[in-house]
């Protein structure tokens, strides 16, 4: 396989997950409310969940936002990488949008190869974070802190526009560079 056959693959499926990233973090939001009740490992997938969207909260994030192409690229990255972490503590959330975004960080592994470890090792460390004012433990533990929050996903989600993503390899070299600065 020739180099330009990957670089072409992420050129295709990054404009995708911008276009999505809405629908997505409103899709996961529904799911929270049940992976938040009953035993330990559905609240641990509900805490990788949500850890996983308030990284959308966040005001210091990998990537600033507002960077032309990128800037919303970490915000895709990170929840694909909560999925996962979801997924692996309750087997049973494999199915559905959460399932679909745990598989798609395989493509993120693959895409980072090297640089993939410090984002994992990172998204982990957002349970233990918080934003607006909010820690995934109150979103978990506290119903009108988890209405709040699930307000917000809808709010932004409702308000979100993807981003252009310029479809040139030089965008690629340019995201692992962010990234790289940050997670290594």
């Amino acid at each position: 396989m020739n180099s330009a056959a990957p670089a072409s693959r992420y050129l295709e499926i990054f404009p995708q997950w911008l276009r999505s990233l809405g629908e997505d973090a409103l899709a996961v939001g529904d799911v929270i409310a049940h992976a938040t009740s009953s035993d330990e490992s559905t609240r641990e997938s509900g805490r990788c969940l949500i850890s996983g969207i308030n990284y959308i909260f966040k005001s210091l994030d990998l990537i600033p936002d507002g960077v032309d192409d990128l800037g919303f690229l970490d915000d895709a990255f990170v929840l694909r990488v909560a999925c996962g972490f979801a997924v692996a503590a309750d087997p049973a959330l494999k199915q559905g949008v959460v399932e679909r975004l745990a598989e798609d960080a395989h493509a993120v592994r693959d895409f980072l190869s090297e640089i993939y470890p410090g984002l994992e090792s990172y998204v982990a460390d957002l349970r233990k974070g918080a934003a607006r004012g909010r820690s995934v433990d109150d979103i978990v533990n506290d119903p009108d802190a988890q209405r709040a929050f699930l307000e917000d996903v809808r709010s932004w989600a409702a308000a979100y526009r993807p981003p252009s993503f310029t479809r040139d390899p030089k965008t690629l070299v340019k995201l692992k560079a962010f990234l790289s600065a940050k997670l290594a």
